[in-house]
């Protein structure tokens, strides 16, 4: 049965505040809380409608459906909630490709990216301060579980562009076209905001930018997606 200070707990780390306060985020759903089981994240607690998960008992709580209502984020809850410990932050390896986003503000679209860092093999994901959290539920639920695969980094992005001597690919509308570039094997590159692109200073840092050229007959679309770019981006690069 669940307590009321668990009611509480689960329903504030919603925001990211409280997320931050406790260090804990929560995970929803079986197949994705049996993604951070078998991964190094560390468990806190499970409560689950189900008894399949093997985990200690201590750690686990069954629940009705009706308790995982009241702390479920989804419309419809997925038979188990677990809590899992955020954990500490590593530094960034400058080598290889790395994707950098700069202000990237909808979770939808981080958790898609994040994503597509897991199918690309980009291990090393870096994002601005101002960059949506990664363990936002929804940014969590959009990862679909690659959250476990892909190391995430919250920093200057500014001061940690400087420090680099990786070259820095970014992402704008007038670039060259991507398709007509030497692409390297090692490299970073920055996505903007999905409003208003890469931001003036992250830009006069850029050594060389990029662009997905339009086809279409006409042009009235204003710009991609920032998730939809990022997948043909990152295409391009491991396609060379």
């Amino acid at each position: 049965m669940l307590t009321k200070n668990q009611i509480k707990l689960i329903t504030s780390l919603s925001q990211k505040k409280f997320r931050n306060q406790h260090q804990l985020f929560v995970v929803e759903g079986k197949k994705g809380i049996d993604e951070f089981l078998n991964s190094s994240f560390v468990l806190h607690h499970l409560f689950s409608t189900i008894d399949s998960f093997k985990v200690e008992i201590d750690k686990f709580s069954s629940i009705t459906e009706a308790e995982l209502k009241k702390i479920s984020n989804l419309t419809t809850p997925n038979v188990a909630l677990a809590l899992f410990e955020i954990p500490i932050s590593k530094s960034v390896e400058n080598s290889n490709l790395i994707l950098a986003l700069d202000e990237v503000r909808d979770p939808g679209n981080l958790g898609t990216i994040i994503r597509l860092c897991d199918w690309f093999g980009i291990e090393h994901l870096v994002c601005s301060e101002a960059t949506v959290d990664c363990y936002n539920p929804k940014v969590v639920q959009a990862t679909m579980g690659s959250l476990t695969r892909v190391t995430i980094h919250y920093l200057d992005l500014e001061e940690y562009l400087k420090a680099t001597n990786l070259p820095k690919f970014g992402a704008f509308m007038e670039g060259e076209s991507i398709y007509n570039h030497i692409l390297p094997t090692e490299g970073i590159v920055v996505m903007g905001n999905e409003a208003n692109g890469i931001s003036s200073k992250i830009e006069a840092l850029i050594d060389k930018k990029i662009g997905i050229p339009p086809y279409g007959n006409t042009q009235s679309t204003e710009s991609l997606n920032v998730a939809t770019a990022t997948a043909i981006l990152l295409s391009e690069f491991r396609r060379r």
